[in-house]
Formats: structure tokens, sequence, C-alpha cells
């Protein structure tokens, strides 16, 4: 799969384990550039340099992998995870830094949902 946006975000690579290491890039992706979408990628092992050298702003296109895998916890309860695995970025022609791409600036932050409340009615 490969979507192209706009470079949000260049996390540090994280040494997970002696042996497994990652790093995320999080993509501003703007199919309908009133509603932004903020999606993190991560690269893996010798696949996590494939970051170096991007800058925040640059437009790209991003192939990568659907991953899934489920997770059972103590109590026996099965939560499942998706994450999508870049194995390849390319810089778009005539891209800039965020300070001179017109529209970038103009993308709104994300949101942070991490101080919800118990007293919403949402359903979930």
């Amino acid at each position: 799969m490969e979507i192209r946006g706009k470079v949000h975000e260049i996390g540090a690579t994280q040494q997970v384990t002696e042996s497994f290491k990652k790093r995320d890039i999080i993509v501003a992706f703007a199919e309908n550039p009133q509603f932004v979408e903020y999606i993190r990628f991560e690269a893996t092992q010798d696949r996590t340099s494939i970051f170096d050298g991007l800058t925040v702003g640059e437009e790209i296109e991003i192939a990568f992998n659907l991953r899934g895998r489920p997770w059972t916890n103590k109590e026996g309860v099965t939560t499942y995870f998706n994450s999508l695995v870049a194995w390849r970025v390319t810089k778009l022609a005539n891209t800039a830094t965020a300070a001179s791409t017109p529209g970038y600036a103009e993308m709104p932050a994300p949101v942070d949902l991490s101080g919800s409340s118990d007293d919403d009615d949402l359903p979930f």
C-alpha cells in the first residue's frame, strides 16, 4: 500500500530489546483538506534509516504493509493491534520545509484526546 502526505513528526530510533529497534514517523494525510488525518507509521530493524534525511513539511510517498496481531491478557481477554510498517519513503519533487510549503501551516494541529472524562456520551 502507498499514500502521499506531509511529514508532520519524525521520532528517534528506539532500541526496544537488544535485538529489536524501531522508529516512528507521523504523516499528515489530507485526502480532504478540512479533515487532516495524522497517521503513525513505524520502521523496524535496518529500515529505521529510511526516515533519515526527511524534514517536517516535506511531501512524501510512503510504501507500507498493514500488519495485525492478537494479544491475550492474563484474564483471557484478547485485543487486536494493527501496525503500518513502512518499507520505502520517496520524497516528492518540488517539496520544501513546512515554513515555505503553502497550505501546510494552515493544517489544523492534531486534537489531544488523552484528557477524556467519564462523563462524555460517546458510545466507545
